[in-house]
């Protein structure tokens, strides 16, 4: 502590003569104060004649020794240093940082005016008034530095002062609590946006002037600060943005293992997050559901309130359109754990998206959908997911793309990840996996891919070949529509003969072309029909063998010319797609 100027003492003494203390009552003498290890000596009589706590003590008992009586002294060694160079007569260079700490020392002694004029309570008060009070980084800096004396600070009302100053500040301008986080405007500038920019007196006559934040209070002077914000009605996007600066400060810092320290910060962890979940407003998109999802994770992980982990997911499920997969992927938790990724939470998530919204519109069904095939698609490969949860999650994409347009390429990719992670399943189990996939929904590639896929059982690979031969018959069909059309154009127009016989000839071909095709049409359906009456009388499924040790997967992909070799791996699907209709 710097010190300015310095007094004698015999200055000191006599300006304090007035006193209605008697100096002759007190026995000379020096006295020795520890406060916290550290040792401070101090004449008896100038501290009795500024201190009435002192005085007081020793108007009882002159002799009493007073490092025993002031052993508890609530205060650090730099506090206490400025009782003792005050009582000497010094100068002080008082701060914000001890500021508040001082109040409360020259307090709990009895440093009033009351007792001796101009006197130190007076002193640290007023510069409290003056310049702590009207600054909004002044205030959080002050009420920081009151976590020492929390409990003198509080029954002095020095925290709820700065707390008034905080939130009135807050009110005149909420970007003293940081720049909302806009997710549904990701790519827009926010210099450019004129409802963000800084408060126009600050930028005009404060260079570089940066607004102290809140997270760098305690947990227990944040809270009644935001809780204060949200009845005094500051824009909640600002206070989601300060409450989000503080859950990623206190709540994801450190590690969650075991040792004694760890449990602490684990419980300060826990703490931090139910309060911030149980603070954050209700709108949606307020907060990008990453960071929802982060604080969801630490939750489950922290083994946080149950309240606080539905809220969460809540929370999700609310503005769920605007998530992505890595959004969904919270991990299992427990020694029993069945699956890598917590499918029952993103289930929950789900229903709580189609619950809390009411007013659905199709992009927003679309985009959830095609999220939750892409969640389908990663949780496929986890070798320990069960028949039974994959379909029932199948079941649940599939759910979500009713009612739009959407090819069902998606699900099919998962399911076909899934039969190749999982090579042990049996036949009945492989169909059971394949039962919401949606043939008329494939795209032409997906159901090529599918008609060779050997992982898919027989069943539905029959399916599959009937599906993409009505897709090539209706193709044909519409074709030969076409063409009728252009003929009966020509045959009205007036034309020269040879031009004539060379439409009618091009014409001739074409449909001789078309009726080949459907021809072959006729005879694969024809085939399938057959293939699916072999399956329904359960002859011949999957492995065995019939006639001429030939397998029934082989005779039924040479029927529709789809065997593959070293040779020729090409559908004959594909080759009558190649000719020119």
């Amino acid at each position: 502590m710097a010190l300015i100027r310095k007094k004698s003492e015999s200055s000191a003494s006599s300006s304090s003569s007035s006193s209605w203390l008697n100096m002759s009552t007190y026995p000379s003498g020096e006295v020795q104060i520890h406060v916290r290890g550290i040792p401070f000596v101090l004449n008896r009589e100038l501290l009795a004649l500024r201190s009435s706590r002192v005085a007081a003590l020793l108007k009882e008992n002159p002799c009493q020794d007073l490092s025993y009586v002031l052993r508890d002294i609530p205060a650090d060694p730099e506090t206490f240093e400025l009782v003792v160079r005050f009582c000497r007569g010094f100068e002080l260079n008082l701060s914000t940082d001890n500021i508040v700490p001082l109040c409360c020392l020259a307090h709990y002694l009895g440093m009033t005016e009351s007792h001796s004029v101009d006197n130190l309570l007076k002193k640290a008060l007023t510069l409290f008034g003056e310049r702590v009070l009207p600054s909004w980084n002044e205030s959080v800096k002050a009420l920081r530095a009151s976590e020492k004396v929390a409990k003198q600070a509080m029954h002095l009302g020095l925290v709820d002062a700065c707390l008034e100053s905080i939130i009135g500040k807050a009110l005149a301008d909420p970007h003293l609590l940081g720049q909302p986080i806009r997710p549904w405007t990701s790519g827009v500038d926010i210099e450019d946006d004129e409802d963000y920019k800084p408060n126009v007196r600050r930028r005009l006559f404060v260079i570089d002037w940066e607004s102290e934040s809140l997270s760098t209070l305690s947990l227990r002077l944040y809270t009644p600060i935001i809780d204060a914000m949200v009845k005094h009605k500051v824009p909640s996007q600002y206070v989601a943005a300060s409450l989000c600066e503080y859950v990623k400060k206190w709540g994801f810092s450190g590690n969650t293992g075991g040792g004694e320290t760890s449990i602490y910060k684990r419980n300060a962890q826990r703490e931090v997050i139910e309060a911030v979940e149980r603070l954050l407003p209700r709108e949606r998109g307020l907060v990008p559901c990453s960071l929802l999802s982060e604080m969801l994770r630490f939750s489950v992980s922290l083994e946080a309130s149950s309240d606080c982990k539905n809220g969460l997911e809540i929370r999700i499920g609310t503005q769920l359109d605007q998530a992505t997969v890595e959004d969904l992927l919270i991990p299992s938790q427990g020694y029993a754990k069945e699956t890598q990724y917590d499918t029952e939470c993103v289930r929950r998530i789900l229903k709580n998206f189609y619950r809390n919204n009411t007013s659905l519109d199709i992009p927003g069904i679309i985009k959830v959908s095609e999220l939750m095939e892409e969640f389908l698609v990663e949780v496929a490969s986890d070798i320990d997911l069960r028949i039974s949860t994959f379909v029932s999650l199948a079941e649940m994409a599939a759910v979500t793309s009713r009612g739009t347009r959407r090819s069902s390429d998606g699900m099919y990719r998962a399911i076909d990840i899934y039969l190749d992670k999982h090579k042990h399943l049996t036949e009945a189990e492989r169909e059971e996996a394949c039962q919401m996939l949606d043939y008329q929904r494939m795209s032409p590639e997906a159901l090529e891919h599918a008609a060779r896929n050997e992982r898919l059982p027989l069943r539905v690979v029959v399916q599959v070949l009937f599906v993409g031969q009505l897709q090539l018959r209706e193709t044909i069909t519409r074709k030969a529509e076409a063409e009728e059309e252009e003929e009966e154009d020509e045959e009205e127009e007036e034309e020269e003969g040879g031009g004539v016989e060379l439409g009618c000839s091009e014409g001739g071909g074409v449909r001789r072309e078309m009726e080949k095709m459907g021809s072959k049409v006729m005879e694969l359906e024809r085939e399938c029909h057959v293939m699916r009456k072999e399956i329904e009388k359960g002859k011949s499924i999957g492995g065995k063998q019939m006639k001429g040790g030939v397998s029934m997967w082989k005779t039924m992909k040479r029927k529709f010319g789809c065997i593959s070799s070293k040779h020729n791996s090409s559908c004959q699907v594909n080759k009558k797609r190649a000719h020119p209709i």
